[in-house]
């Protein structure tokens, strides 16, 4: 019995020596985000300007505005086409350069130089390459094809789209290296010695070793495609492309005309929305472990 209470005592007192290096970080957050967040729930529930109690008003109110429609739309296309043709054209690129040896190594350097580039000039790369004067329409009219403004077409989105994948690519790669870095070569030379060929290595151990690694990634080029609004900003400013207007080009100009109630409405929806994706994705993860 005596072993046990210096037990339970032990741990105790390591769970409070815990608490205390936690506390900065709680703080942190505390101050900075979840009281904040904790206001605009509030502020989702009552008028932008008297703040009298309005119910679920605004909630009606974004839900019925077509600017929220098309930018949910909108957002909800680009998250589905780029986080996939991400991972899967990253593993692809990963897979490839971890074959390669020490080339590989000094290979996937390049691929993380689109992060090093500041936004401004990723902007001019844009305007260069898509205006209506740009290199791209030049190199057309050559072959007798009419020039066009790209940012200003039906093109808009899928030059987003390319946006998105080249900045984000390096930083995937080198996350999918670590993970195959992680696995054992014993393990494969055991798989081919029993005869096991390479497409057979590949989806019986190399996909199913990456699970963890797969998680991380897909949470992060989550998070990441919100990033893109910056580029999209400064091309296309408030009101770009109807293919391109995204749900921060929606919550910017709302800012900029006081809808504090509508803005906070929306901002709690789209909240909800990632919080049951990231749990979904952890349980995922958590059911194949």
């Amino acid at each position: 019995m005596g072993i046990r209470k210096k037990i339970k005592k032990r741990y105790h007192k390591d769970s409070i020596k815990g608490l205390f290096f936690i506390l900065p970080s709680l703080a942190g957050v505390s101050v900075f985000v979840m009281i904040p967040f904790i206001d605009v729930i509030r502020r989702s529930f009552v008028a932008s300007i008297k703040e009298n109690f309005v119910g679920f008003a605004n909630y009606a109110d974004v839900f019925s505005n077509t600017a929220f429609q098309l930018a949910g739309k909108n957002t909800l296309r680009f998250v589905g086409i780029c986080i996939p043709l991400l991972i899967v054209l990253s593993l692809m690129i990963g897979v490839f350069l971890h074959r390669q040896g020490k080339f590989g190594n000094a290979l996937k350097t390049v691929y993380l130089f689109p992060m090093a580039i500041p936004v401004a000039s990723i902007v001019l790369l844009w305007r260069l390459l898509f205006h209506s004067q740009g290199f791209l329409n030049g190199i057309l009219d050559k072959f007798g094809i009419t020039a066009m403004d790209w940012m200003n077409s039906k093109y808009a989105f899928w030059v987003l789209v390319f946006s998105y994948l080249w900045k984000n690519m390096g930083y995937n790669i080198v996350l999918w290296l670590a993970g195959l870095s992680s696995i054992s070569e014993n393990i494969y030379e055991a798989a081919r010695v029993d005869g096991a060929g390479e497409w057979k290595i590949f989806w019986k151990i190399t996909l199913p070793n990456l699970v963890p690694t797969l998680y991380t990634i897909t949470v992060l080029s989550f998070l990441n495609s919100f990033k893109v609004f910056r580029e999209a900003y400064l091309v296309g400013g408030d009101y770009p492309h109807t293919s391109m207007y995204l749900l921060q080009h929606l919550f910017n100009n709302w800012f900029r005309e006081l809808s504090f109630d509508k803005m906070a409405a929306a901002a709690v929806v789209v909240a909800g929305i990632i919080f049951i994706l990231i749990t979904l994705l952890q349980k995922a993860w958590a059911s194949e472990e």
